[in-house]
C-alpha cells in the first residue's frame, strides 16, 4: 500500500515539473518574441498569420463527425421508385396514322400496350426536412416512376406521394403520412467556407445509411447538366447551376441525399459526381440549400415553382472574351442575348453588358447570377448592377415569370387531378419539329405517371382536338368527363421525334 503512495506521489511530482517545465518555455518564447529573438523563421509571415494558422490547425484536429453524423443519418432516407413497361411508338415523320389520328370514321387509334406490372426503375435517397414526413429528393431519382418508396434508417417503409417537381434544379419534394419523423435542419449554404469540412450521407450502391466526409472544394460551380439551349449556351429559363463542390466521397445512390456541416444543418441535396467511370473519382456536386429552400417552399405552397426570369442569355468571361470585348474585368455574367420585352429588356440592359451585382450581392460568374436571381419571384422589384463600356451602372427591373406576366403561377385542378404539369411549348420547338401547337410535360404524377408519360412529352391532340393553351386542355378535360370519361392522347418525344399514343381512362 506504502509503495503504491510513493508511487502515486512520484508521478504527480513529475508532472509538477513537466507543466512547470512547459510554462516556463511559453514565457521564454513570448519574451524572446518580444526581444526580436526568432523561433519561426518567417520573413514574409506576421505575427497574426501565424497565430490564425495556429488556430486553423487547432480547430481541425479538433473536428469531431458524431455529433454530426448521429444529428442527420436517422432523417435520410432510402428512395426505390417503379415504372411501367416501355410505351409503343413511331417516327413522326413515317407514322401512317398521324395525319388523321382520331379521325372521324378512320381506324382505330393506336395505343400504347397496358403496362404491366410496374417495373423497378432506379433508386436513390432522400432528406426528410420536416417532422411531418416532407422529402427533399432529386428530380432524376424519381423522374418516370409510378410508385416511390421510401425507407427509413429504422427500416420503416412508406409509401411516398409526389408533391411537385422542379427539372431545373433537379428538386423533388415527397410527402409521406406519418407524424414525429426525424429530420435535418436546414442550414445556410452561403456561410459556407471553402476548405470547411462537410458530411455526405445516403445510400450508394444500396448501403443504407453510409456517411463520408470531406471538404468543401468550390461554391458555384456551373456544369452544364441540367441543360443548354440548342446552341449550347446556358440559358436561365432552362436550368439553374451553382453546385457545391466537396471530395466527399459520392456515389450512385448518393443523389438525393444530405450534404450536411459539423453542426448537423443541411446545406446541400447531393446530385452528381464528376466521373468517366459512374463512381466515385474524387468530386461530388450538390445543390445549395439557398436554392433548394425556395424550390421546395413554392411546391409546398403552390405545386410549381415561382420562377423569376431576368430574360437574357449569360455566359461567363474567359481571357479570350474580354479581349475580344475590350472588357477590364473578368468578374460577372456576360449578357450573350436579350429577349425583347422581358425584364432585363425594360430595365435598359443590353448585348456585351457585364451583370456584376444583384442587390448588393457581388456575382463574379453566370453561375452566381442564376442562384441570386433564383431566390426571387415574379414581381419582386431588385437592383442590378453591371458594366457597360468599362463602367459600373445600376438599374432597377421587376421580374416576370415564363410567361412575362407577374402573376402567381398555379397548377390548375384539372392538372392536380391528372398529376401533371403543362406548359405551352416555345417557338424554337416549334419550329424544330414544325409543328405550330403543342403542351409541353413539365412533370408528371398521378394518372400521367401511371401511363408512362414523361416529362419533356409535347401533347398535340386530345380526342382529335388541337392542343395549343391549357384552356384547351382544360376544355377537352371537362368536355370528356361529361361523356366517355376518356382521354386519347397523341404526342411527341422532341429529343427522339416519335410520336407516342395514350389513353388515360378518367373513370
Amino acid at each position: 500500500m506504502t509503495t503504491r503512495n510513493s508511487k502515486n506521489t512520484l508521478f504527480l511530482i513529475l508532472l509538477v515539473i513537466a507543466v512547470s517545465l512547459a510554462t516556463s518555455w511559453a514565457t521564454n518564447y513570448v519574451q524572446n518574441r518580444n526581444n526580436g529573438v526568432e523561433f519561426i523563421e518567417s520573413s514574409n509571415t506576421s505575427d497574426q498569420d501565424v497565430k490564425a494558422r495556429f488556430a486553423s490547425a487547432q480547430r481541425a484536429f479538433e473536428t469531431d463527425f458524431t455529433v454530426a453524423a448521429d444529428l442527420t443519418v436517422n432523417a435520410v432516407v432510402h428512395v426505390k421508385t417503379k415504372a411501367p413497361r416501355q410505351q409503343r411508338s413511331g417516327s413522326i415523320f413515317d407514322d401512317p396514322f398521324f395525319d388523321f389520328f382520331f379521325g372521324p370514321g378512320q381506324r382505330t387509334p393506336q395505343q400504347q400496350q397496358e403496362p404491366s406490372e410496374a417495373q423497378p426503375l432506379g433508386a436513390g435517397s432522400g432528406v426528410i426536412i420536416s417532422r411531418d414526413g416532407y422529402i427533399v429528393t432529386n428530380n432524376h431519382v424519381i423522374e418516370g416512376a409510378t410508385e416511390i418508396n421510401v425507407t427509413l434508417n429504422d427500416k420503416r417503409s412508406f409509401k411516398a406521394k409526389l408533391v411537385g417537381t422542379d427539372p431545373s434544379t433537379d428538386i423533388a419534394l415527397l410527402k409521406v403520412d406519418e407524424k414525429n419523423l426525424p429530420f435535418i435542419k436546414i442550414g445556410n449554404s452561403d456561410d459556407l467556407k471553402v476548405g470547411e469540412w462537410v458530411l455526405a450521407v445516403g445510400n450508394p450502391f444500396n448501403l443504407t445509411s453510409t456517411v463520408t466526409a470531406g471538404i468543401v472544394s468550390a461554391k458555384a460551380r456551373n456544369l452544364g447538366i441540367i441543360g443548354t439551349d440548342r446552341y449550347g449556351r446556358r440559358t436561365e429559363k432552362l436550368s439553374i447551376e451553382s453546385f457545391i463542390q466537396t471530395d466527399a466521397a459520392i456515389n450512385p445512390g448518393n443523389s438525393g441525399g444530405a450534404l450536411v456541416n459539423t453542426k448537423g444543418e443541411l446545406v446541400g441535396i447531393n446530385t452528381a459526381i464528376a466521373s468517366q467511370t459512374g463512381s466515385y473519382a474524387g468530386y461530388g456536386f450538390a445543390v445549395p440549400t439557398s436554392i433548394v429552400q425556395k424550390v421546395v417552399t413554392d411546391l409546398r405552397e403552390h405545386g410549381v415553382v415561382q420562377r423569376a426570369l431576368l430574360g437574357v442569355s449569360i455566359g461567363d468571361i474567359t481571357t479570350e472574351i474580354a479581349k475580344e470585348k475590350n472588357l477590364k474585368t473578368l468578374n460577372g455574367a456576360l449578357v450573350a442575348d436579350v429577349g425583347s420585352g422581358g425584364s432585363a429588356d425594360k430595365a435598359g440592359i443590353k448585348v456585351d453588358d457585364v451583370i456584376n451585382e444583384v442587390n448588393g450581392v457581388k456575382v463574379k460568374s453566370s453561375a452566381e447570377l442564376q442562384e441570386q436571381i433564383g431566390r426571387y419571384r415574379p414581381g419582386d422589384k431588385i437592383t442590378i448592377g453591371y458594366v457597360r463600356n468599362n463602367k459600373q451602372k445600376r438599374t432597377n427591373v421587376r421580374l416576370t415569370n415564363v410567361e412575362g406576366t407577374t402573376d402567381v403561377v398555379s397548377t390548375n385542378k384539372f392538372q392536380q387531378d391528372l398529376g401533371v404539369q403543362l406548359k405551352p411549348i416555345s417557338d424554337t420547338i416549334k419550329e424544330a419539329l414544325g409543328i405550330n401547337v403543342g403542351l409541353e410535360v413539365v412533370s408528371s404524377s398521378g394518372k400521367f405517371r401511371e401511363q408512362g408519360i414523361n416529362q419533356g412529352y409535347i401533347i398535340l391532340k386530345i380526342n382529335n382536338r388541337n392542343m395549343a393553351s391549357i384552356k384547351d386542355f382544360e376544355n377537352v378535360y371537362n368536355d370528356a368527363l361529361k361523356t366517355n370519361k376518356t382521354l386519347n392522347i397523341a404526342g411527341v418525344y422532341p429529343t427522339t421525334g416519335r410520336v407516342t399514343y395514350y389513353k388515360i381512362d378518367l373513370k
